[in-house]
């Protein structure tokens, strides 16, 4: 282990221990992923003695890392531009899938925000990609307020929160992806059935009775889904 001082200082395995254990607990729960990646960084800032710890996000679409989760109270810190993959620490630790460290940021050529950094008395830094099935989900940054060098162990522990926090995501995104299919086939469901109706009562084609069922949404502004349950219900309380 390098220069250490107060502040700055692993903690014991059984804190460690204790730490994954309570993330392990909010990651197989119910609770929703804003609050799991807030309660991630908030024991991993306690665990690594971090001055801040900050979990950032890949946007997909822009290619950019986005902080979605900090212990912090710092405005300055919260207002950080995104950060592009391969560029600064932390984008090149997503673009490389592996952990980067820097002595202190305030002198690191790589570092993005020098500002923020010196304002915050930011020193040393470990990003840690957060990667599942080999694709990066994000990275989670650990800085102190003093030059530290991070150990075998710090790594190995912040690698594995990554690693639960990527579950955690994953998990997520597969819940959401199948109440999404499972609403889409509801949705199709019912507009088959209204369109069962409408063939039936007005003497039309499917096709007919779906552009019906398709000019009233646009006409009212409302999901054909919408007009597809109006049908029905209108259909049912006829029938009564």
């Amino acid at each position: 282990m390098g220069e250490e001082s107060e502040g700055a200082k692993p903690a014991g395995a059984s804190r460690h221990l204790e730490a994954l254990s309570e993330i392990s607990a909010a990651i197989t729960s119910e609770t929703y992923l804003d609050d799991i990646l807030r309660l991630i960084v908030v024991v991993t800032a306690k665990v690594m003695g971090s001055n801040i710890c900050s979990l950032m996000l890949l946007n997909e679409q822009t290619g950019e890392l986005e902080i979605k989760a900090t212990q912090a109270v710092s405005e300055d810190y919260l207002k950080k531009p995104p950060v592009i993959i391969g560029e600064g620490l932390s984008g090149l630790a997503a673009k490389e899938g592996k952990p980067v460290d820097s002595w202190d940021v305030k002198e690191d050529p790589l570092y993005v925000n020098k500002e923020v950094a010196v304002k915050e008395n930011l020193c040393s830094l470990l990003c840690m990609p957060m990667s599942i099935k080999g694709r990066v989900l994000g990275v989670i940054n650990c800085y102190t307020s003093v030059p530290h060098e991070f150990s075998r162990e710090e790594k190995t522990i912040l690698g594995t929160v990554a690693n639960q926090a990527a579950m955690a995501i994953e998990n997520t995104d597969l819940v959401i992806k199948a109440q999404l299919m499972e609403e889409e086939l509801v949705t199709r469901k019912l507009i088959e059935r209204a369109k069962d109706i409408l063939m039936e009562e007005r003497g039309i084609s499917g096709y007919e009775a779906f552009q019906a069922m398709r000019r009233k949404s646009m006409d009212t502004r409302r999901p054909v889904r919408e007009i597809a349950e109006a049908v029905i219900l209108a259909h049912e309380v006829g029938m009564q």
